[in-house]
């Protein structure tokens, strides 16, 4: 059965009907929206009411799945779902209250980032909780010539730790880092031009949260040009805004998208799970 494939907006995105994920090893129904998930690189498909194990294995339609480093916040029994969540049990938090509160692309600091975030929404607020998708294929084409000549060949140094405990002190219910988590996020260095896998074309890989420096430039120097660019991928004609219908199961390209998730009156519930598709190196 053929599914239906609706653009949300000129920039990028798009939803999709028709689908049923509980049938996630139907062949025709994964190659359609995985060419949508190529072609639009932001996908919302609706409607849908799944289980964990359901996730996880549509997921995997997709290649292998990452963990992520806050052990604390996994789905007891299913390790491969991050949960977003401002719900509390018997006092404590069971998930990420505050995730992604700046321009990010998810886990941008490890080897291999992923290729993609899968994120379900079990529960949303009435209003606000939005979130925010730059389109860095368009960002990259849309550079001066200048400014792409500058940039070519030039690596951007990443770290977790420093966006981390910068959330840790406006949230409290963030626990410290271990020191085996500190050993498993050591500084990584990828292009801030990078190549997508599938389709060939190049894209702005920088973001704000977890850039903080440019490989071989002095501290100043890079962090001036990181600012320039993190500046103009974020102006407007470059972002779709999406706003959530409870049962999206939302599908994002990290090798082309950087997000931001809005605040929303924390009187109301937001629980999502996620899971993270890995992905290969840049280059």
């Amino acid at each position: 059965m053929a599914i239906e494939v609706n653009p949300l907006s000129d920039v990028f995105g798009a939803e999709i009907l028709g689908a049923d994920l509980n049938r996630f090893d139907d062949e025709q129904q994964f190659e359609q929206i995985r060419d949508a998930f190529l072609a639009h690189g932001v996908i919302a498909i609706r409607n849908q009411e799944i289980s964990p194990e359901v996730q996880i294995a549509f997921g995997r339609r997709f290649g292998a799945l990452q963990t992520h480093v806050l052990k604390k916040f996994l789905l007891p029994e299913h390790p491969e779902i991050l949960v977003l969540s401002n719900r509390r049990e018997n006092g404590e938090p069971i998930g990420v209250s505050d995730a992604g509160r700046h321009w990010h692309t998810d886990m941008s600091y490890t080897e291999r980032p992923p290729l993609g975030s899968m994120l379900y929404a079990h529960e949303i607020p009435p209003e606000g909780g939005d979130t925010l998708f730059a389109n860095m294929h368009a960002v990259y084409d849309a550079l001066p010539d200048l400014m792409k000549r500058r940039i070519e060949g030039l690596n951007g140094v990443y770290d977790y730790k420093r966006d981390y405990e910068k959330a840790r002190q406006k949230n409290p219910d963030r626990p410290p880092l271990s020191s085996a988590q500190l050993a498993d996020l050591s500084e990584v260095t990828h292009p801030l031009v990078r190549t997508h896998p599938d389709t060939g074309r190049k894209a702005l890989y920088v973001n704000e949260g977890h850039t903080t420096g440019i490989e071989g430039l002095a501290e100043e120097t890079g962090r001036d040009l990181l600012a320039e660019l993190f500046a103009f991928s974020t102006l407007p004609e470059f972002i779709y805004r999406h706003r959530w219908h409870r049962h999206d199961v939302l599908f994002w390209d990290n090798r082309r998208a950087l997000h931001h998730a809005l605040a929303y009156d924390m009187h109301y519930t937001r629980h999502m799970h996620r899971v993270t598709v890995a992905g290969d190196k840049p280059f």
